[in-house]
């Protein structure tokens, strides 16, 4: 194994709340050779370097104060039925987490029961594969009845395929004729019955959230908020952005999968409209199925949008991997980079030195003016004027400006008018009316039309 030594003194990036260690974990990235594309390289989906790989591992471990004694690369000339990895490399793995006190070891990648019950055997220790990994962090991390609810359906769907591994102990067939199992598989159909029964209901009090989110969302809509929605991969600054721009206090952590829950926040932009600036969950490479099924429901949200920003951390080695990561799960949603909703905000300016920031800025630059993205850092507030011109620019593309009459003394309609559209100029005419011009969709721009006239 290529052991990659590391910074002890960095093993978390948050202290656990107790100030206890999890536990000393040992991290591994099997790495499967692939033959080369007819290119002559990696196709453009393995653009991802191993080391790369390796590191988000090892962060996705500390996101749940994992102590990383030590992390290193395996690689694979085929994967094993029985262990994922060689024989050789699981003795020496055996002795690593010997010699290191390991109580805990992540293997990142998919393992089946059988694999993960031979391992542990092997390595006396608890194994943990990446979904198992990431469905721990999104447990810690959900805060919401929803999200509560999205990980323990994600979770029970997980161990419903690894009850075996609770009851090797007990026989699994008697001898002789006939089609009675032994103990071992009555309790392994009893347990399976209690998990499916718990994922109806779980299923039940899910539909009613959505339920409620949707009326939630029908009365934003007759309020006239525009919405405009962050997306992007896993600690790009999401949740920093939403704070550089609302003043909210979202948790916001150089931590994968730091917040899990939408979250929600008005703004006012320079010419008086309001808009709803929404968070959602980052995205993350090789997400478990379960997960982007489970938490489709956040993603809602982005559905709904009039406006997407697309938040990249530019800094990263990999920001194009992640790129395509992003876009690979939104086109799911009907959403492709050519939206005319989408807008890229390349985030994380201040981590870049003098060289690397003209490079970036220069890129950005030499786009067409639809699909420039905004350079911004989130941590210092730089860009940020920028990106708010530019949303205000993108809303007012979809939006109708007319203008109404109405009585100066009706002071019930004029209010209507601020609630459901964006009142852009009151003039007094000859005649006593007064003459305002406002700015609305298409669909409130009819009411607006409808209430008075027009």
């Amino acid at each position: 194994m290529e052991v990659r030594r590391r910074d002890q003194r960095a093993d978390r990036l948050s202290p656990s709340a107790s100030g206890v260690e999890t536990g000393r974990a040992i991290v591994i990235e099997p790495w499967l050779k692939k033959p080369p594309s007819r290119s002559g390289g990696r196709s453009p989906a393995d653009a991802r370097t191993p080391e790369a790989r390796l590191d988000e591992a090892v962060g996705l471990a500390r996101a749940i104060d994992l102590t990383v004694v030590e992390s290193g690369l395996v690689t694979l000339s085929e994967i094993r039925p029985a262990t994922y990895i060689g024989k050789g490399k699981v003795d020496e793995i055996a002795g690593l987490a010997k010699s290191a006190s390991a109580s805990i070891v992540v293997m990142d990648c998919p393992l089946s029961p059988v694999q993960q019950r031979n391992l542990e055997k092997a390595w006396n220790t608890k194994v943990i594969d990446r979904t198992g990994l990431i469905i721990e962090i999104f447990g810690r991390r959900a805060r919401t009845r929803e999200g509560a609810l999205q990980v323990e359906l994600a979770h029970l769907t997980y161990q419903k395929s690894r009850l075996v591994r609770s009851w090797t102990h007990l026989e699994r067939q008697r001898g002789g004729f006939g089609f009675l199992g032994g103990p071992g598989e009555t309790q392994i159909e009893a347990d399976r019955r209690i998990i499916e029964e718990r994922i109806t209901r779980i299923e039940v009090e899910l539909d009613k959230v959505k339920r409620t989110r949707k009326l939630h969302r029908d009365s934003r809509k007759r309020v006239s908020y525009p919405i405009a929605a962050l997306v992007g991969y896993t600690n790009a600054g999401k949740s920093a952005l939403l704070n550089r721009m609302t003043a909210a206090r979202v948790l916001s952590a150089d931590m994968l999968f730091a917040t899990l829950d939408p979250t929600l926040r008005v703004i006012e932009l320079p010419h008086g409209a309001r808009i709803i600036m929404s968070d959602t969950v980052g995205f993350i490479s090789e997400l478990p199925t379960m997960l982007v099924a489970a938490f489709r429901a956040t993603l809602e949200e982005v559905i709904e949008a009039d406006v997407i920003l697309h938040v990249r951390d530019i800094s990263h080695e990999d920001s194009e991997a992640q790129l395509r990561d992003v876009e690979k799960v939104v086109s799911e949603l009907d959403i492709t980079a050519t939206d005319g909703r989408v807008i890229e905000v390349w985030n994380k300016l201040d981590r870049l030195d003098g060289a690397g920031r003209e490079r970036v800025l220069n890129l950005a630059g030499r786009q067409t003016s639809d699909r420039r993205p905004i350079p911004v850092s989130a941590l210092t507030g730089e860009g940020i004027d920028r990106l708010v011109d530019a949303i205000e620019a993108r809303l007012s593309e979809s939006r109708l400006t007319f203008e109404v009459s109405i009585d100066p003394a009706d002071g019930a309609g004029l209010s209507w008018l601020y609630r459901h559209s964006e009142v852009l100029v009151k003039d007094m005419r000859d005649d006593g009316s007064m003459a305002v011009t406002v700015r609305a969709d298409p669909d409130n721009a009819a009411r607006v039309r409808a209430r008075f006239n027009s």
